[in-house]
Formats: C-alpha cells, structure tokens, sequence
C-alpha cells in the first residue's frame, strides 16, 4: 500500500510535473530547454528511484530514499534559477508548492504516515489548481477568439487564484497535524472557491471541443474530493473515496488531458484530437467514477478495482499507441524541439 501511495504520487505524478515544468518555465522565461546529457541524468534519477524501490530490498535504506528524494529538488533547481534569471516572481508560487511537496515525500519516507500521502495530495490538488488555472482559461479563451467568440467571457480573478492556493496550502497543514474540524472547514471553503473559478471559466461553452473539455472536467474532480475529505472527516465517509477522487480523477484525468495537447502544440501540428483519443479520455473519467463508487461499496470491491485498473490501463495505452510516432517524429513545422 505505501510503494503504491508512493509511485503514483512521487513517481507518476513527479514525471509529470517534471514533464510540463522543463517545457513551460522555458518557455515562460525564454531560456534554453534542459536538453542531452543533463536531461538523460534527470530522466536517470527519476528511473533509479522507481527501480530502487521495487528491485532494492537489500540495500541500504538511506540510498534508496536518496536517490528516491533527490529528483524533486533537481527539477526546482532546473526551474528556479530560470525563474530567478527572468525575475519572474510570478512563478515562484509553483516552486513554493513545489516544495511542500517534497516536505510531504520526506515525512511519507522517513515516517511511514498517511497523513503525509494525504498532505501530498493536497499539494497535487493545489498544483492543479496553479498550472490548470493558467493553462485551461487562457486555452479555453483562445479557443473562442479563433472562432469569432468572445474570449472575455472567460473570466481569471487573480485574487480568487490566489485564495484557492492559500486556502490548499493551510488545508495540507491542518490535514498533516489532525485538527479534523479545521480541515473540513478548509476543505469545503478551497471546494467552493475551485468551483467559484470553475464557473467563471464557462467550461459548458467547450463541450463540442475535447482538447479543452478534458480539462475543465479533469479540474473539477479537485472540488469533488475535496468535498468527499470534508465528508471523510464530519460524516465518515471512506477516505479512499476522496484520495481517489483526487488521484485517479484530478491527477490521473488531467495528465492524459495535458499531454494529450501539448504533445500536439510543441511538436508544431495542429490542435486535433487524434483518432481514439476520445475513448481514452472517456476511460479515464470512467475510471475515477468507478474507482470512486467502489470506495463507497455501490459497485464490489473486486470487479471495481479490476474495471477501474482496466479503464486507466486502457486511457494509457491508447495514448501511448496514437502519440508515441508523433512524439518520437521531428516537429512537423521543422523547428527545434
């Protein structure tokens, strides 16, 4: 249970932040991407660290979790000195939550605690809510303007942004210290002001258009577990139900969704979903609701995990079939990259 706890939050999820941070903050700052030799190193630590946990019984504990703690801080420091280069102050709230994150991995490994894989969730919903709150309206807005619509009925609130974030941050820590009361209080006031910016983003205007559905349907799994944790703590409700929620349903749906674009937009093609896409993107909703109802006993336990394990698997390898030519192909445009 904790390897699990622990792959698909520091494993998983960590290439993916990885994955978007080495290509966005680039971007962002104009800086030349970590590319050869140093990339390979980066990509080689991300890989001894899941080898060492699934081969490395016998070996001394302090390597494997060295190894295992090492990637985070590298990907910060590739990140940060760009971000400190640029002076784009902006961005340092991703590396703020960054390393809470990393905080979170430290105390699940030198403690063995839940409450620590808990607070690391937290820090994935608050991530999601600081890079899928750029990424989606501004995609979604663009979207409009092309089509002749109008792009301002996409609403950003920085202040509102800013208040879902500390909001998260102050969760994480009521949540790793066990002040139950506190932590639902927080958990339904950061729900209510996911989905206060949910609205504003007019996610329904994009139903026709899957590259950008994906990701407002993937953002709002973040309310909906944070919900299911209030409800964990007041009324008893399974835990699993919202760490699922947020993990197969926000993490899980909202990776597919992203690299599902970006692998379009940074090999220079056009934004169109390849052909089995939208199945993958179905799968892997279909799964966290299973995944979910399974927590709460309306579908048995056996033939859930199977059909949600099966579902995810399914999303996965339809990407890996439809986006492996095309990430492995020159960009179509000619240029870099």
């Amino acid at each position: 249970m904790f390897w699990h706890q622990h792959e698909m939050l520091f494993g998983f999820l960590s290439a993916a932040i990885a994955g978007f941070l080495l290509t966005a903050v680039c971007v962002w700052t104009q800086t030349e991407r970590l590319n050869g030799t140093l990339l390979a190193l980066l990509w080689g630590v991300w890989l001894a660290g899941r080898l060492l946990l699934a081969f490395g019984g016998n070996l001394p504990e302090w390597l494997v979790q060295g190894v295992n703690l090492a990637f985070l801080p590298l990907v910060m420091v590739d990140a940060g000195w760009r971000v400190w280069k640029a002076q784009q102050k902006r961005q340092l709230m991703i590396l703020v939550v960054l390393g809470l994150l990393w905080l979170m991995q430290i105390g699940f490994v030198t403690r063995q605690d839940m409450a620590f894989s808990y607070g690391a969730l937290i820090m994935a919903m608050a991530l999601i809510s600081i890079i899928g709150g750029r990424i989606t309206p501004a995609f979604s807005a663009a979207w409009l303007r092309q089509r002749g619509g109008d792009g301002s009925a996409v609403k950003m609130i920085p202040t509102l942004d800013m208040a879902t974030v500390f909001t998260m941050i102050l969760l994480m820590a009521s949540l790793v210290t066990g002040w139950s009361l506190i932590t639902a209080v927080l958990a339904i006031a950061a729900a209510a002001l996911m989905l206060a910016r949910l609205y504003n983003w007019k996610g329904w205007l994009f139903r026709k258009e899957p590259l950008l559905w994906i990701l407002h349907l993937s953002i709002l799994w973040v309310p909906v577990a944070l919900i299911l944790l209030a409800g964990s703590l007041l009324a008893g409700w399974p835990s699993n139900a919202w760490t699922h929620a947020a993990g197969t349903g926000a993490v899980g749906c909202l990776i597919l969704g992203v690299i599902a674009r970006v692998s379009l937009g940074h090999t220079g093609r056009p934004l169109t979903l390849p052909g089995g896409m939208l199945l993958a993107f179905a799968a892997i909703q279909l799964a966290a609701v299973i995944r979910v109802l399974t927590a709460f006993d309306v579908i048995p336990w056996h033939p859930g995990i199977g059909t949600s394990t099966l579902l995810w698997t399914l999303a996965y390898l339809i990407f890996l079939f439809r986006y492996a030519g095309i990430l492995a192909s020159p960009r179509a445009d000619g240029k870099d990259g």
